[in-house]
């Protein structure tokens, strides 16, 4: 079930969007069919990942990400796609990698329930 945002949110996403780079489900799930090497970071809570996450991606919650992003990955030149939810707070926190330096991070449109919709496998740690 998709949650309704409040319009001046929904007003700054857009905004958000307009400054990083997007792409979508179903080409970050080519990329992970042809093995390429990117990170692939959750920023959801992390009760959502604990109930499943994309394969192969690691975790840094939107509370945190940009507080510990240097040490998981040093290099402001990396391949980093983030998703959420939906893809709002993943825009946000692509925008604030940006601002920090980070030079090469999208935001996957659609985030975990995009993925999910489109039948893509899920991962459980439990």
């Amino acid at each position: 079930m998709a949650k309704h945002h409040s319009p001046r949110f929904v007003q700054f996403v857009d905004e958000v969007r307009k400054k990083i780079k997007e792409t979508n489900v179903e080409k970050v799930m080519n990329r992970l069919d042809k093995k390429e090497q990117f990170f692939l970071v959750d920023v959801r809570e992390e009760s959502e990942w604990n109930s499943g996450h994309l394969p192969g991606a690691i975790h840094l919650g939107k509370g945190v990400i940009e507080r510990d992003i240097e040490a998981t990955i040093p290099d402001p030149s990396a391949d980093i796609v983030l998703y959420c939810g939906g893809g709002f707070r993943s825009a946000i926190a692509a925008d604030n990698l940006q601002k920090m330096g980070y030079r090469n991070v999208a935001s996957m449109d659609g985030g975990f329930r995009g993925w999910t919709e489109a039948g893509f496998p899920v991962k459980k740690d439990r």
